[in-house]
């Protein structure tokens, strides 16, 4: 009876979203200025892994050494082949009419020692010609410094846990800037802090593999908001232009309570899993959340640390890091229920980020949609998420820098285009009460090597054959809907293209 209850009550926040929109029009404007891009990032799609230079990254590492550690054992070695087929990508942009285009540049492409005594030449090649192409059809480059593919030699000196890879990455950041920042107006530092620490540092499940939670993934945050801040502050003394952005990607999903009586876990999960890297940068007061802070140090105490796990900013590192991104970069896909009970306690390892949090997590499965198991659809939370986002941070200007839907193949993909129109609806009812939204992007422009998944979960709105040498790029019925949306700024609910006729290039592009 419970769960019934709580599914109903859900079901009712649904059905208020959706009137919500079938209040207003079945076609919704965009504001004039609002932006639409795609994105990629550098493992993922570019291949190429140890030619021209380029040395080895935590994933090559990994799925070189620990093969089946992805799903279907495979790697990005070739992948999507973007640096030899790049002219393609940038087709494809075309053809979809973007305004910009996100991608990630590979630290290990670029500095193949991790420093910078060595730059590889055929590397800044590679990435010159890229941005100059898109240039060249008036597609701005938004580029993210780091993509999750730290050099492996850096890891082996501890990675993100080391405190002296602020320096490094300042060093790279600064490299990057003098490279590509007179045609770049578009820079994120850092994608996802939550995944490279708590995933890579804390359970283990993404590079490098590293299961020391409640601990190594805390030193990972300090040092990582750190880094950030460094390579932030190196641009706005000495590499701003008159119209250039720098902002860190979050990655926020929402996190619901269960019922009135577990809106305690649901902030504290919301607090611990995506404000412990907002908050010090987006905050009034800067640090680590509150609840964090004190959570951490009194279970610290009671398990006998000499100290907090969760390593302490001083007052003038508190400083240095508030107010460090000009936007809020945002990468959502999902909600899940919360709750704590007493079973929890003896569920997660001590000392953890789970245990500190000490609550949990399920979703419902009347949130699917197809076949995908990762992505469960539920576009209320993306509403309530940027809503808690302007209330808590003073509305901050906001870029949605990734947001898509898994499928495993081919090219009619209805219930990717369903995810979309959702999630679009969702963020059109969040600015109608004020938030400001400047810009949407799609994860990603092509299918690519998704991570622990391999390539077995595809989000692209480009189909690739794998078994093709030339990594042949197709548009799927998402690509046709897509650039409908981007060429009238309007979502249109019941909009069916006609895939009969390929997707060609509009004047302008």
């Amino acid at each position: 009876m419970g769960r019934l209850i709580i599914f109903l009550s859900l079901l009712v926040c649904a059905s208020i979203v959706h009137s919500k929109v079938a209040e207003r029009h079945e076609i919704r404007k965009f504001p004039e200025g609002f932006l639409f891009g795609t994105a990629t990032a550098s493992y993922q799609v570019e291949g190429a892994w140890n030619l021209d230079g380029k040395t080895e990254n935590i994933w090559d590492h990994l799925t070189h050494t620990k093969p089946c550690k992805i799903l279907d054992c495979s790697n990005g070695d070739i992948a999507d082949d973007s640096y030899h087929q790049y002219k393609r990508d940038v087709e494809m942009m075309r053809e979809l009419g973007l305004d910009y285009y996100r991608f990630s540049l590979s630290w290990a492409r670029i500095l193949p020692t991790g420093f910078p005594d060595q730059i590889n030449q055929a590397g800044v090649d590679y990435y010159n010609n890229l941005i100059n192409e898109m240039l060249k059809y008036n597609i701005e480059p938004m580029i993210t410094l780091y993509h999750w593919d730290l050099p492996q030699k850096l890891q082996t000196l501890g990675g993100w846990a080391n405190p002296n890879i602020v320096d490094w990455f300042g060093d790279f950041a600064k490299i990057s800037y003098e490279l590509f920042g007179d045609r770049v107006k578009y820079w994120i530092t850092i994608n996802e802090p939550y995944q490279i620490c708590n995933n890579g540092y804390g359970d283990g499940s993404k590079a490098p593999l590293l299961e020391y939670s409640g601990i190594a993934d805390y030193m990972c945050a300090k040092n990582l908001l750190m880094a950030h801040a460094r390579a932030y502050h190196i641009y706005d003394k000495e590499y701003r232009t008159e119209d250039g952005e720098i902002f860190i990607a979050f990655s926020a999903q929402w996190y619901e309570p269960e019922s009135e009586e577990h809106e305690e876990a649901a902030r504290d999960l919301n607090q611990f899993m995506w404000a412990q890297y907002v908050h010090p940068i987006f905050s009034k007061t800067g640090d680590f959340p509150p609840i964090m802070k004190e959570r951490v140090a009194e279970k610290s105490r009671e398990q006998g640390f000499a100290r907090s796990r969760l390593v302490e900013f001083t007052p003038e590192e508190i400083e240095y890091v508030r107010g460090t991104s000009d936007v809020f970069g945002l990468n959502h896909y999902s909600t899940l229920l919360s709750y704590r009970n007493e079973s929890l306690n003896s569920r997660f390892a001590v000392p953890s980020l789970n245990d500190d949090v000490g609550a949990a997590t399920y979703q419902l499965s009347e949130w699917k949609i197809g076949e995908s198991e990762k992505v469960m659809t539920v576009p209320w939370g993306f509403y309530k998420l940027l809503t808690q986002i302007r209330e808590d941070y003073d509305n901050p200007p906001v870029y949605i820098t990734e947001n898509g839907f898994a499928t495993y193949g081919g090219l009619d993909d209805d219930h990717r285009v369903e995810y979309y129109r959702g999630y679009l609806s969702a963020m059109l009812d969040a600015m109608d009460e004020g938030s400001d939204i400047r810009a949407y992007t799609a994860w990603s422009l092509l299918d690519n090597f998704e991570w622990r998944y391999g390539y077995t979960e595809r989000f692209g709105l480009y189909e690739v054959d794998y078994e093709s040498p030339e990594r042949t790029r197709t548009p799927r019925k998402s690509a046709y809907v897509y650039k409908e949306l981007v060429r009238t700024r309007a979502l249109d609910l019941h909009y069916e293209p006609d895939m009969s006729k390929p997707l060609t290039i509009d004047e302008g592009h």
